[in-house]
């Protein structure tokens, strides 16, 4: 597959009260077309620094991240956030909600509007197009706003923390959905979760960063013989508890 995004040797560093942070340093990795990357690493060690550098809001002090070729030095319509609360207006339909990103970018066109429609047809929300956000649950709320997200048609989806919002139950549902919508689109995505098995079991690879500043300790490619993936089934495998092990002795071993 074609390398869509690589980050070369970057160091990012920030101001704080008490001087100058070094949160990243020579972090280096590249993700490929519809591949799906996890980085995990201790609490405050600079995973979501990461993210915000990948999407052009926190510049990098020194090393390279280019994103088809060329160089990331600014917010881009290339790539597209999704965080932890779903952000839908409580005043606007699921549609118009659905269709906010394209008209905040000058997008709306009949062809952008009829790919939009599909999607919400596609992933069961065409029937509550009408419908308003505190009238549906929280899961398909967390599917509306994956949708608004995809509408825009990014070449890289990122998702930080983006379903700890949810209780339990709700949260390996929605995982369930998003991972064969991603799938199902070949959206390149990267996720920064504090949760492992979520990590293992939506990742094709999962990085793990070390505590501040924030080095890459390891990189773990998921497998599993699997014909139809998908995160549930991934976590009755018996390849799951290995990976789990393995990254957890990773990070409690440069916690410790």
């Amino acid at each position: 597959m074609n390398k869509i995004l690589e980050v070369s040797h970057i160091k990012v560093c920030y101001q704080a009260v008490n001087g100058e942070v070094e949160a990243i340093r020579d972090v280096s990795f590249s993700v490929s077309e519809g591949e799906f990357i996890s980085i995990v690493g201790p609490s405050g060690c600079g995973k979501s620094t990461l993210l915000s550098a990948v999407a052009g809001v926190t510049p990098v002090s020194e090393g390279k991240i280019l994103l088809s070729g060329r160089e990331v030095s600014e917010v881009s319509d290339d790539i597209a956030y999704m965080l932890q609360k779903d952000n839908l207006l409580p005043w606007r339909s699921i549609r118009k909600n659905v269709l906010l990103g394209l008209e905040i970018r000058g997008m709306i066109t009949e062809e952008n509007l009829s790919y939009a429609d599909n999607l919400l047809k596609a992933y069961g929300l065409w029937e509550f197009r009408d419908k308003y956000p505190s009238q549906l649950s929280g899961g398909m709320r967390q599917r509306a706003a994956l949708i608004r997200t995809l509408a825009v048609r990014p070449k890289v989806l990122l998702l930080d923390e983006a379903f700890s919002a949810l209780d339990y139950q709700t949260r390996l549902a929605v995982t369930d959905d998003v991972y064969k919508i991603l799938k199902k689109e070949k959206q390149t995505a990267l996720i920064v979760t504090h949760d492992i098995p979520e990590s293992i079991s939506m990742s094709d690879r999962v990085i793990v960063l070390s505590k501040r500043p924030a080095v890459i300790r390891n990189i773990y490619t998921t497998e599993f013989d699997i014909p139809d993936r998908s995160p549930l089934l991934c976590r009755d495998h018996a390849a799951f508890g290995e990976y789990f092990n393995q990254i957890w002795k990773e990070l409690d071993v440069h916690v410790s």
